[in-house]
């Protein structure tokens, strides 16, 4: 059932304008039919007609959404899902900063295959098959075809979801300047654009070209009031109310500039140091009596990072005689992101992981204990020998706020050229040919500050007197290479010198590149008594390369931040293709016309080996106004490079709630006795009474992703069904255009990683133990964190049990004349019956229809009014109301769906104006009521670091206006 917001909106009759509706006022005589071909077929027919659902964004819908990135727009439709990279989700990404994929059906952006002009674009992903479309122009574009449904007979793997088809413009004549400003109604968020699109054409072809510059600006998250405090979800009861979790705010990091230092038998003595340099205690978030003396890195963290374009591109055609043509496509984007986080929180595990964090306070001398110049007077009374090598010990933690923030700029490159030649055969009436190769590459180069040399700091930690009475570092070779004592206690101790010492710049190179070649023919067979027997062939070369090389230091895990090893990798496949298209009847009693749709697709992988692909579709119109279709397929995806040779990779997941918290030893509960097992846990439980962990647990939980060589293809079987109306012969509804498909898509072996959530859960409740060879908890208490705490969560790659999808699309459009001018309506909505995937064989579904990121109820509800020279237009974009994860709900003994986020409909409007002939001015407002996102706060499963919410489903930046001129010439 549609929710109660959308039934309001339909019976308001608020919808979006589809500008290009507008033409179809024209009452002019009809044009011959010309063969076209449509996204999911090979075989060029007289009608844009599919047996799949596919849905269409033109050139005016993308101006009038005055979108930089297409991504924008995209994520309006509702067949699409929370991206995997966005502006608003790539902060804290290691790789990837401010790049804007797109996933259909929420099966993930792998699953839906990106094409230009028919033609696989090179990934924006190192090691991924994921299109970055920041490398796309939207101004170069003339329409997109959003088929739903597995393709991969059609176009090769990665169809899974389905396609999205990005045709460019051509046979373009003059020379359009579009230029816009805007910025968010806090003043951030800027937004620029200055584009220069081109071109001529004749009866011998055409060329055009593009060139562009766009910039979106940064969003951090101390300018709303949402995000501005560092913030952690507390649960507040164990009742089923939405309110089971309330914020504690502030909630600041216990990483703070000032350090902190532990000291005693078991470390459990601490303090830290006032802003004068004076012992004080510690107190992270404060009291009544006590100023707060942890941090705030909300302060410095994003919203949306910002993204600079520079877009080059190139169409052409040239006739080669009577029959053949020679063509010419050419991208080159040149897109530069940066990211800013907090300073680096350093432990003394980083630096002495080896004895769990403790540092020691000297060193023995001919036998005697020489103590630490550094380590203050306070401090030393209070240590003790804790490992037993006759040296007193201490750990500590520290923001490391002398270094500064942690700065990742990021200059991505990407360049394809496609080239070929395409035409008819003379001798055989209605056969087309074309034959093609192209070649993709991505390039990125990036520079990260803010970290340290693990190795350096140690030295630097050691340090002695000399004979002059100066403190050096007692190591001589380290000396010789320019160690400086460094001082972690208290504000701004560590000096310039040994800052220089310490500091450790990073960097990480890819490239990506995208050999392509093959060749196609179309026509028809022979004719049929319903028509004529159309079919096409082809055979298709692909090869994929992919490499990234972080610095050495990271490699080895010795700058104290995410260890990552390169990952380098590639892989080929032949493929051959047929696909036939059969009229069965037409003109019959009942019958206008019935055809049936099939295609198969042998592929050879130099991974996987070989794998099937088909396609089986059936159209039936019943009469000229009414027409059923449907498809059943079989879709594959081979691995990509980094699910097959990825290095463990170390990773700081969030949302993960810990099951043993509150254990104790006598409790009886789902997870208690196999908690109780672990020695850490059980030692924890003998301390506090019950099993118990600290701020520092929460926060600094770890693990590692790692690829699988040994993945084998998986198989997507897709079902669709769906009735076309459109009811011509009714005088009342000539202009009305009704869809409604059923779709099903189930995925046997599905590639994924294994969920951290379901990882916790299935090993502490039993119900596979096998997950438990992921977690890593604690043996003794280092400090700072407590026995028994989590310290690494992994998750690895493999074949698992399925991935699936269930659900109902809608579309409706209608267009007429209204008053003085012209109304053009449109809605589309999707409903999501399933979502479920199984981690591992064998094992339950884990649905996630309805949660966070995958709401059950989606719509984009469209008008516009065209009056002579205005244009006035308003989307409606609505997500339904959603839940928390249940795997993480579980954890605290919460039912799925018991804690729910509500509703949120977004409004943006745009103004247009005819100044003249050959001008327009436009003008918009996104997110126009200012619709808050809602709070997903820090500690909830589906929360985007930085923002107190899920950025990539909901809009976290708020109100933004826009103002442009575009001049055709």
């Amino acid at each position: 059932m549609l929710s109660r917001s959308i039934r309001l909106i339909c019976v308001s009759g608020v919808a979006i304008a589809a500008q290009s509706a507008y033409a179809q006022d024209t009452q002019s005589a009809p044009a011959a039919m010309q063969r076209v071909e449509v996204t999911g077929s090979r075989i060029a027919s007289p009608n844009a007609d599919s047996p799949s659902p596919l849905q269409v964004l033109s050139a005016a819908d993308i101006a009038a959404s005055g979108t930089n990135n297409l991504q924008e727009l995209l994520l309006q439709n509702p067949t699409l899902g929370t991206p995997g990279y966005s502006r608003t989700n790539t902060a804290f990404a290691t790789a990837g900063v401010g790049v804007a994929t797109v996933d259909l059906r929420n099966l993930g952006s792998s699953r839906t295959l990106v094409l230009v002009n028919g033609r696989r674009f090179v990934s924006g992903v190192p090691g991924d098959s994921a299109v970055d479309l920041n490398a796309i122009p939207t101004d170069f574009i003339e329409r997109v075809e959003l088929l739903t449904g597995g393709a991969s007979a059609a176009y090769g793997s990665d169809a899974v979801a389905g396609v999205v088809n990005i045709i460019t413009k051509r046979n373009f004549n003059g020379l359009l300047l579009d230029a816009q400003g805007g910025e968010s109604s806090k003043g951030d968020s800027e937004k620029r654009k200055l584009s220069l699109t081109f071109g001529s054409s004749n009866d011998d072809g055409f060329l055009m070209g593009h060139l562009g510059f766009t910039r979106d600006g940064q969003v951090w998250s101390r300018d709303r009031e949402a995000s501005a405090v560092d913030q952690n979800s507390r649960m507040l009861s164990t009742g089923l109310a939405s309110d089971a979790f309330i914020a504690d705010r502030p909630y600041y990091s216990s990483y703070a500039p000032q350090g902190r230092f532990f000291y005693g038998p078991t470390l459990a003595g601490n303090y830290t140091y006032d802003k004068a340099g004076n012992v004080i205690p510690w107190s992270t978030n404060g009291t009544a009596t006590r100023e707060a003396t942890g941090f705030n890195r909300s302060y410095y963290r994003s919203i949306a990072v910002p993204v600079d374009r520079f877009l080059l591109a190139a169409n052409g055609e040239r006739k080669l005689g009577e029959h053949h043509t020679a063509f010419l496509e050419g991208t080159y984007a040149a897109t530069r992101a940066a990211s800013v986080i907090e300073p680096f929180a350093l432990s003394s595990e980083n630096i002495f992981p080896d004895s769990g964090g403790l540092v020691p306070a000297g060193r023995i001398v001919n036998g005697s204990l020489v103590r630490n110049p550094i380590v203050p007077q306070y401090l030393y009374d209070r240590i003790t020998d804790i490992d037993g090598d006759g040296i007193p010990d201490y750990s500590f933690t520290r923001r490391l706020s002398e270094v500064g923030t942690r700065n990742n700029t990021v200059d991505r490159d990407t360049f394809r050229l496609a080239t070929g030649v395409k035409g008819d055969f003379h001798a055989w009436k209605d056969w087309n040919y074309e034959a093609y190769v192209a070649y993709g590459q991505n390039k990125e180069a990036q520079q990260t500050s803010g970290q340290v040399n693990v190795l350096n700091f140690r030295n630097a930690l050691d340090a002695v007197t000399d004979s002059s009475g100066n403190v050096v570092c007692a190591d001589a070779n380290a000396r010789a290479q320019g160690c400086v004592p460094i001082n972690v206690f208290g504000y701004n101790s560590i000096t310039p010198e040994a800052l220089a010492y310490v500091n450790a710049p990073g960097s990480l190179t890819t490239r990506t590149t995208q050999k392509l070649a093959g060749g196609q023919i179309n026509g028809d067979l022979f004719d049929l008594p319903a028509g004529p027997l159309g079919i096409a062939a082809g055979v298709e070369f692909r090869k994929e390369f992919s490499e990234s090389t972080p610095d050495a230091l990271t490699q080895a895990g010795l700058n104290a931040g995410n260890a990552t090893p390169p990952t380098k990798g590639e892989f080929s496949v032949r493929e051959a293709f047929v696909e036939s298209r059969v009229p069965l009847l037409k003109d019959k009693p009942f019958v206008k016309e019935l055809t049936v749709h099939g295609a198969f697709r042998h592929g050879d992988y130099s991974s996987v080996g070989s794998t099937n692909s088909w396609n089986a579709g059936v159209e039936w119109a019943l009469i000229d106004d009414l027409k059923f279709r449907g498809t059943r397929s079989l879709s594959t995806r081979a691995p990509n490079i980094n699910e097959l040779y990825q290095a463990p990779s170390q990773d700081f997941p969030s949302g993960l709630t810990d099951p043993c918290v509150g254990v104790t030893a006598n409790s009886q509960g789902t997870y208690d006795a196999r908690c109780r097992a672990d020695p850490g846990v059980a030692a924890n439980i003998a301390a506090n009474g019950a099993f118990t962990i600290n701020q520092s647990d929460q926060q600094g939980v770890s693990g590692f992703n790692r690829g699988n060589p040994n993945l084998k293809a998986e198989k997507g079987r897709s079902t669709t069904v769906g009735v076309v109306w459109t009811p011509r012969s009714v005088p009342m509804l000539q202009r009305v255009t009704f869809t409604a498909d059923y779709f099903n898509i189930k995925i046997a072996d599905a590639i994924v990683s294994t969920p951290r959530s379901f990882a916790l859960s299935a090993c502490y409740d039993g119900s596979s133990p096998a997950m438990c060879q992921f977690i890593t908890r604690r043996p003794t208490a280092t400090g700072q964190n407590s026995a028994g705490s989590l310290r690494y969560i992994d998750t690895a790659v493999s074949n698992s049990g399925g991935l699936a999808t269930e659900g109902i699309d809608l579309t409706a459009s209608w267009n007429d004349r209204v008053g003085p001018g012209r109304l053009a309506t449109r809605l589309a909505y999707t409903y999501v019956k399933k979502n479920y995937t199984i981690p591992l064989p064998g094992e339950a579904q884990d649905p996630y229809a309805g949660e966070v990121g995958a709401a059950k109820n989606k719509a984009n509800l469209n008008v516009g009014y065209k009056w002579n020279q205005l244009d006035a237009n308003v989307t409606f974009n609505y997500i339904g109301r959603s839940a928390l994860d249940d795997q993480f709900l579980a954890g605290f003994d919460l039912p799925p769906n018991s804690v729910k986020v509500g509703s949120r409909t977004y409004t943006n409007l745009q103004l247009s104006y005819q100044l003249m002939k050959q001008t327009q001015l436009y003008f918009g407002l996104d997110n126009a009521f200012d619709t808050k996102a809602p709070p997903i706060i820090s500690g909830l499963y589906g929360d985007t670091t930085g923002t107190e919410t899920n950025a990539g489903t909901y809009d976290p930046i708020g109100r933004r206006w826009y103002a442009g001129i575009r001049v055709k010439l």
